[in-house]
């Protein structure tokens, strides 16, 4: 069998939490990380949490799973042949969280198995208060694709210290909350700064109050040749 060409490249699905921190210091403030200068996909670059769904996150015994117009999203517009499966999406994100920053949200409970750090806690991870932000699919010709679906997360549900990152594995370095005023002077992919920017407008939304799903998620399908961009709502 010949190698593999990027254009062939399987398109895995993906969670990303974008954790938002609205009374920090320094302004409204999102957790970012640095890739590796070495890594295969998008290397040196920084970029919010996240990563493939496994197939064990299906399974995943959760607290809370998402919410009813967030799990009603996620599960839309699946590519042909592959179910969106809401509560692995969901499970993805609250695990990738826990594996490359120690931060976690949940309630009293049992933990997932394999759940190292919602076990150590005493915690049931609990995915209702994640938003359906943004999605988007890797053009073809990369060495790595996916299907990703950006989570927002209001830091007030962070369970203990949101600035402790022992915890952290080592995929993300230079973890730390970063201002969105000086977000885009990093270096960003160019789907995280349109992410940052409908982050923005959810801000303004909000004013002071909770955190409100957008009235459409902004969807960049990239799965082939012919891109398209649609809203999911």
């Amino acid at each position: 069998m010949s190698a593999e060409t990027p254009a062939e490249t399987p398109i895995r699905d993906a969670a990303t939490v974008v954790v938002l921190d609205r009374h920090a210091s320094a302004g409204p403030s999102v957790l970012m990380g640095q890739r590796g200068a070495a890594a295969v996909f998008m290397p040196s670059k920084y970029v919010f949490p996240g990563g493939a769904v496994d197939a064990a996150d299906a399974a995943a015994r959760l607290g809370a799973g998402p919410g009813p117009e967030t799990a009603a999203r996620l599960a839309a517009e699946p590519r042909p042949g592959v179910a969106s499966d809401p509560h692995a999406l969901a499970a993805a994100a609250l695990r990738e969280l826990a594996e490359e920053t120690g931060l976690l949200t949940g309630q009293p409970g049992a933990a997932p198995e394999g759940w190292d750090h919602y076990a150590g806690a005493g915690l049931a991870p609990d995915a209702s208060a994640l938003i359906y932000l943004f999605r988007a699919i890797t053009p073809p010709g990369r060495p790595r694709r996916f299907d990703a679906r950006f989570l927002l997360l209001d830091a007030e549900h962070l369970h203990g210290d949101r600035h402790d990152f022992a915890g952290a594995c080592d995929e993300l370095s230079h973890l730390h909350w970063v201002p969105l005023a000086e977000a885009r002077a990093l270096d960003l992919p160019f789907i995280t700064e349109v992410v940052l920017a409908e982050l923005a407008g959810i801000i303004a939304r909000a004013g002071g109050g909770p955190l409100r799903a957008p009235e459409s998620v902004p969807f960049f399908d990239n799965r082939d040749a012919n891109p398209r961009f649609m809203r999911i709502g």
